[in-house]
């Protein structure tokens, strides 16, 4: 029974039995229901990361870790790039994240093409 029931979120405990509606943890005693697990599991999934694998916020500071070639510009936005104050967005098109990079102006860029500074 336990082997369908999810781990305990606070100690990681895989004995976790079922009281009712809620879950509880026969090591910690923490009792939780599953829809809160749920939802928390749905929070983590949804947290953008760089491409090494950092959480990015609002406000962070990122370089470019990846030369691309930048559409209607002459020039390419090559790597070591800063890119300051960035916003995270809606995915669109893969683009998460978008923000003023100096040279360029406003753009969208993918997470996965910069590294939290």
């Amino acid at each position: 029974m336990s082997d369908t029931l999810a781990p305990c979120p606070v100690c990681a405990c895989e004995y976790t039995y079922e009281m009712g509606e809620l879950l509880v943890c026969p090591e910690c005693a923490h009792e939780w229901s599953p829809s809160e697990a749920a939802d928390e599991s749905a929070e983590m999934e949804t947290a953008v990361k760089d491409a090494v694998g950092n959480v990015l916020a609002d406000g962070d500071s990122v370089s470019i870790v990846k030369t691309m070639k930048v559409k209607g510009s002459p020039q390419d936005l090559k790597i070591g790039t800063k890119v300051r104050n960035i916003r995270l967005i809606t995915p669109v098109n893969g683009h998460d994240i978008e923000a003023k990079v100096d040279g360029f102006g406003p753009m969208k860029l993918k997470s996965s093409i910069v590294k939290k500074l």
